[in-house]
């Protein structure tokens, strides 16, 4: 297995999770993934059978004002993982977002909802779910949302410094999704690996929620006692535009690997191995 962005949430969990033995992780010193040339020769020395690809631009509002960078590495990057996937018969995984949505549908996105991305990021990382999908090879194409864990950066960790801070917190309540640990991630990709899962499914858990709600969930679990404020998208200027809706509906994996646990059940395990 060749595994790129090894360093990131969900690649340091996969990491973890599998025989040293049998896998090949790479970071960005290894393997640029915005480097095309650079692809082709790691993928080819490596020859692996199966190419999983938890690399990203992941900076969303950043993105507005790269949107080339980010262009070469979320939509451009997996077409030529998928082309070097394809000449070696090897199944290739690439994972995506929920931002490929613009949140007008007022229930959970299907994967047969047509993406219809408002941000650079979102517009990237279709680019390169029609890339994979245009090259022909095996793949699983898992999109998520809301990802957070124990180490990095993310609205888990933010919000729980804040916190303890004793910060007063003002976090958006009007734009709804599901949060998703790295750790569940990494644990149901390899499941629908051994099912020999391909194709679009969309992997998070149960339930949804808004950041705000999110938030509060976060501040009572770690024993804080910071107010938190809900506010309205347009009180908390950025860069790129959000869906107001990104629940994803997950009942394709579900009647794969079984129904998933709510996202409430995860966040102290989170919790536990951040050490709050």
């Amino acid at each position: 297995m060749l595994l790129a962005g090894r360093n990131g949430q969900v690649g340091w969990e996969l990491a973890r999770l599998l025989p040293p033995a049998e896998l090949i992780a790479t970071g960005r010193a290894e393997l640029d993934l915005a480097d095309q040339a650079a692809i082709r020769r790691v993928v080819r020395e490596a020859k692996p059978q199966l190419i999983v690809n938890a690399a990203a631009y992941t900076a969303v509002d950043k993105a507005e004002a790269q949107p080339d960078l980010a262009m070469r590495i979320n939509g451009i990057a997996p077409g030529v993982l998928a082309e070097e996937a394809k000449r070696l018969g090897a199944l290739l995984v690439h994972y995506s977002t929920d931002y490929v949505f613009d949140g007008t549908k007022s229930t959970a996105y299907t994967e047969d909802d047509a993406p219809n991305p408002h941000s650079v990021y979102g517009r990237s990382k279709l680019a390169g779910e029609r890339a994979v999908q245009a090259s022909g090879c095996r793949h699983l194409i898992l999109r998520t949302s809301w990802v957070y864990g124990p180490r990095g950066k993310n609205f888990f960790l933010t919000i729980a410094a804040k916190a303890r801070a004793g910060e007063r917190l003002r976090v958006v309540d009007d734009q709804r999704g599901v949060p998703t640990t790295s750790a569940f991630l990494a644990e149901r990709t390899l499941a629908l690996i051994a099912r020999d899962a391909s194709g679009l499914l969309h992997l998070v858990p149960a339930g949804e929620t808004t950041w705000y709600g999110f938030a509060r969930e976060i501040v009572q679990l770690i024993g804080a006692r910071s107010e938190v404020q809900p506010i309205k998208t347009g009180e908390f200027p950025a860069a790129a535009r959000r869906p107001a809706n990104s629940v994803l509906d997950n009942r394709r994996a579900a009647a794969i690997l079984g129904e998933p646990p709510h996202w409430r059940e995860l966040l102290d395990d989170v919790r536990k191995s951040a050490g709050l």
